[in-house]
C-alpha cells in the first residue's frame, strides 16, 4: 500500500508538471512564450547537446540515451532523419562550408562525420576517450571537441583529420570560442582555463573559490562570459580579460545550458529541475527577468538568434509513455 501511495503521488506530480504549462516567478509578462512542440518519436533517455544547420533550417539533436542523432526540420515541424547505432552521442557541430555534421561520441571516444545533405558517413576520428562538447570555430571552419581526461581536439571536417590537440588538466565540459581563444570549464580541477587555439597553449587559468561543478558556458555582453555552477546553483558573469567575477545570482537547479540573447540583453539558463531562468544586467546589477516552469529533466537548450527562437529538448517521461520532444519558445520584449 505504501508503494502504491508513493506511485500515486509521483503520478500526480508528473501530471501537474506536464500540463501546468510555462509559468513565471513574477506576475508580469513572462520572458518566453511557447510557440510550438515537435515530437521526437521513439526516443528514450537523456538528450545532450544541439546545433543548427541554419541554411536548411534543421535542428541537430544528440540523443545520448537513445544512441542516435535526430535531424529535425524546423519548418516542417518533424524529424526527417535519424542517425542510429551511436555510442553515447554527446556533442553535435555543423560546419557549413564543408557541409559536414560532426557527432562526438562519449562511449567509444570517436567523432563521426556525416554529409550535411544526405547524412552519409564522411569519416571517423578516433580520440580514444569521452568525446564530449563540440563547437565550430567560425574563423577557421574547424570543429573543436572537448574530450578525454583533459584536452581539446581541433578537427578539419573536410579531411577528417586532427589538426592539433591542446592538453588540459582534467576533462573539459562546456566551452566557448572567442576569436583565437577558447574559454573552457574544467570542473574536476575547480577552474576555468583559457587557451590559444593557434598556438595550442594555455594562456590563463582562473581558479574558482566557493563555486564548483561549472558545466555550461556562454559568451555574453561587453566582454563578459557566463558560467553556470551546480554547487551551489549559481549563475556568474566573468570578465574575459582578467577572469574577475563581475556579478552572480542564484539560479535554478542543475543548469546544463546557457544561451545569450544579444538583442534583448538576456541570458537563458535551462535547468534539469524543470525551469528556465532569465537574467539581465541592469545598471551593472544582475537581475532575474523571470523563471519559467518546463519539465523535469529538460535541461538542453539552444538559442538561435537568426530565428529568434529558443529550442528546449524534453526527454521522454517515465510515466504514461510521454514522448520526447523539442519545445520552441519565442522571446518576449
Amino acid at each position: 500500500m505504501a508503494n502504491l501511495s508513493f506511485a500515486f503521488r509521483v503520478a500526480a506530480l508528473a501530471i501537474c508538471t506536464t500540463f501546468s504549462g510555462p509559468m513565471t516567478a513574477d506576475a508580469g509578462t513572462p520572458p518566453l512564450a511557447l510557440k510550438e512542440t515537435i515530437a521526437l518519436p521513439h526516443t528514450g533517455g537523456r538528450i545532450d547537446h544541439m546545433d543548427i544547420d541554419l541554411a536548411r533550417r534543421r535542428l541537430l539533436v544528440a540523443e545520448l540515451g537513445n544512441g542516435s542523432v535526430d535531424i529535425v526540420d524546423v519548418q516542417a515541424r518533424k524529424v526527417i532523419k535519424r542517425i542510429s547505432g551511436l555510442d553515447e552521442p554527446q556533442g553535435v557541430a555543423f560546419a557549413p562550408k564543408a557541409d559536414v555534421l560532426a557527432v562526438s561520441c562519449g562511449g567509444d571516444g570517436t567523432v563521426r562525420l556525416y554529409d550535411g545533405k544526405t547524412y552519409a558517413p564522411r569519416g571517423v576520428v578516433k580520440l580514444g576517450d569521452d568525446a564530449d562538447d563540440a563547437h565550430l570555430d567560425t574563423a577557421t571552419e574547424d570543429i573543436v571537441i572537448a574530450y578525454g581526461d583533459g584536452g581539446l581536439a581541433i578537427i578539419d571536417p573536410a579531411t577528417a583529420a586532427v589538426v592539433k590537440t591542446i592538453p588540459l588538466p582534467a576533462h573539459p565540459e562546456g566551452f566557448q570560442i572567442d576569436g583565437n581563444r577558447a574559454f573552457v570549464n574544467v570542473p574536476d580541477a575547480d577552474q576555468i582555463d583559457v587557451v590559444n587555439l593557434n598556438t595550442g597553449k594555455r594562456v590563463a587559468t582562473w581558479p574558482l573559490t566557493n563555486l564548483s561543478a561549472n558545466f555550461p558556458m556562454a559568451l555574453g555582453e561587453r566582454g563578459l562570459i557566463a558560467v553556470g555552477f551546480r554547487s551551489p546553483d549559481v549563475f556568474g558573469l566573468f570578465n574575459r580579460t582578467n577572469g574577475q567575477m563581475a556579478a552572480k545570482i542564484a539560479d535554478c537547479g542543475t543548469a546544463d545550458d546557457i544561451d545569450f540573447d544579444a538583442k534583448l540583453g538576456r541570458y537563458y539558463v535551462s535547468c534539469g529541475s524543470g525551469e528556465i531562468d532569465t537574467f539581465a544586467l541592469n545598471g551593472g546589477r544582475l537581475l532575474s527577468a523571470g523563471r519559467m516552469r518546463t519539465i523535469w529533466g529538460a535541461r538542453t537548450s539552444l538559442f538561435v538568434p537568426q530565428l529568434n527562437r529558443l529550442f528546449l529538448a524534453v526527454r521522454a517521461g517515465l510515466l504514461f509513455g510521454s514522448n520526447a520532444s523539442i519545445r520552441i519558445y519565442q522571446p518576449l520584449p
